[in-house]
């Protein structure tokens, strides 16, 4: 305590010492600060606070029925791109406002400059957003802050219904576009279904079953077809070994009994009966009976013409077969020449089918792969068309929504306003400011003499600052006439600080009776 006392003590005596240069200072600086308190304009700060909530009642109503983009990103990017170089620019050009245009290069500067005034600050980690600017005219900073908050309010609205119309119109134009690759896809389908109609719908299993199906019938066809004609073979040759004509004693006395091709017409009418009832009317065998029968009837009518005109004209009978064994064995050779005609059809059906099926099954795999793929991308085409449907009508549903209520409330929470008094620095807080520092210059200045031209008041500062004993000193004796003037300096110094702090304060009165104006 004691050695900051003399340090004290030691600092007013250097001031002392120089007490006409600080207060020569001290008024050199309160001069210039009050001309420069006076110079600078004062700022006013315009200011207002916005609230937008995004958990409303709605959005939790509507979740999974309508797409919902994310409402707090959206707000924080209009919180960022609020102030961006054309916004700014349309505030300049905003007659309202008020703001001074000149050339294009100081509406240049005026941009950069407002863009660095204008502040839109997110408070508190909330959707809470301040936004303030400061200018010279208080009317004109709340003007400008009133259509920021305007341009914020509407640019949710408006952005939300922008990206709404612009997210419809690009999903009705990607409909149309699938559509039309559904309906090319679906052609391309068609086309192919028709071109192979029998191979794509069958499986590679059914080929195999059928050719399997198809070699055993040949196999067998081929054993029926070879034992047909070992008998038609044997037949042929015991039908040429017996005579056709009996002798004429037999003749006659056969001559009395029935003509064997009724016998045979009945036989062949019965196999057809029973052939109807196991094949089609166009089997092979069905139609070979048929033709048998035919050729009986025409036979058996020609013989009857034969016996009929001999009758009548009595002329020599023709040689006819009268020998029954001959004419059984002729019936027999007959019958096992339409079942070897019969086998050889069916056969040369089964074989013509399996050929086919043989073809379509070498072209089976290939058709199988085209067929995938076509389905492949029939189905892509069509879950993608599906989708864009599904979501046309969520985006429908979401500007409906939009129309109806909005799923951002913006909230002003506090309306546009100017503060009463000026932002530091004004014009009362610079001369405060100028008359602390013109008091610390003008002491500052004594001081820095005393540090030029160093003085020691005592014998302790000279041994201390010349590190060197002191032998001795002198006192000082003032006289009544030196303590007067003493005196009278000190009331002269005195008087001169009370009039700079009279002086300052009525400065400071002055300027607050004109603030604001």
């Amino acid at each position: 305590m004691n050695e900051f006392s003399r340090q004290a003590t030691h600092l007013a005596r250097s001031v002392w010492r120089y007490r006409w240069l600080a207060v020569a200072v001290t008024w050199s600086v309160a001069l210039l600060g009050a001309v420069i308190a006076w110079v600078v304009p004062e700022r006013y700060a315009a200011s207002a606070r916005i609230y937008v909530d995004t958990q409303t009642v709605l959005k939790p109503l509507m979740a999974g029925l309508a797409f919902q983009p994310d409402i707090d990103q959206q707000v924080r990017m209009i919180g960022r791109t609020l102030v961006t170089r054309p916004a700014v620019e349309n505030l300049i050009k905003n007659p309202v406002i008020g703001l001074s245009k000149g050339s294009p290069l100081e509406d240049e500067r005026q941009v950069d400059a407002l863009m660095k005034a204008i502040k839109v600050e997110l408070q508190g980690g909330t959707n809470m957003y301040a936004i303030s600017y400061r200018d010279v005219d208080s009317a004109r900073a709340l003007r400008l802050v009133e259509t920021l908050v305007g341009m914020f309010m509407d640019a949710g609205v408006d952005s939300k219904r922008k990206d709404s119309q612009e997210a419809s119109r690009f999903i009705d134009e990607q409909i149309k576009l699938y559509e039309s690759k559904l309906v090319e896809s679906e052609n391309r389908l068609k086309d192919f279904k028709l071109r192979n109609m029998t191979v794509a719908s069958t499986s590679n299993q059914d080929y195999f079953a059928r050719m399997g199906a198809l070699t055993d019938d040949i196999n067998r066809l081929r054993v029926q077809l070879s034992a047909a004609e070992q008998a038609r073979d044997a037949m042929r040759r015991e039908l040429a070994s017996e005579e056709p004509q009996l002798p004429s004693d037999a003749a006659s006395a056969q001559a009395s009994y029935t003509p064997e091709l009724d016998a045979r017409i009945e036989t062949q009418k019965r196999q057809l009966d029973e052939m109807l009832r196991r094949y089609t009317d166009v089997h092979p065998d069905v139609l070979t009976t048929r033709r048998t029968i035919a050729q009986l009837e025409a036979q058996r009518r020609q013989e009857s013409d034969t016996k009929s005109r001999a009758e009548s004209s009595k002329p020599r009978v023709a040689a006819a077969a009268t020998n029954p064994v001959y004419q059984r064995l002729r019936i027999g050779f007959a019958e096992a020449e339409a079942s070897v005609a019969s086998l050889r059809a069916q056969l040369g059906t089964q074989q013509g089918r399996l050929e086919e099926i043989r073809a379509q099954a070498g072209r089976m795999p290939q058709a199988e792969a085209e067929l995938a793929q076509l389905n492949r991308d029939y189905d892509v085409i069509r879950r993608n068309y599906e989708q864009l449907v599904t979501r046309r009508e969520a985006a429908s549903f979401g500007v409906k929504i939009d129309q109806s209520s909005s799923l951002a409330d913006f909230r002003l929470i506090e309306p546009p306003r100017v503060l009463p008094t000026a932002v530091f620095p004004s014009r009362i807080q610079l001369a405060a400011v100028v008359m602390i520092l013109a008091l610390m210059a003008g002491i500052g200045s004594a001081y820095g003499m005393t540090l030029l031209k160093p003085t020691f008041s005592s014998e302790r500062e000279l041994r201390e600052f010349t590190k060197r004993p002191v032998l001795g000193g002198l006192s000082r004796i003032q006289d009544a006439m030196a303590l007067d003037l003493e005196r009278h300096e000190r009331l002269r110094i005195t008087g001169v600080v009370a009039l700079f702090v009279t002086v300052h304060l009525g400065w400071i009165a002055f300027l607050l009776m004109h603030s604001g104006n």
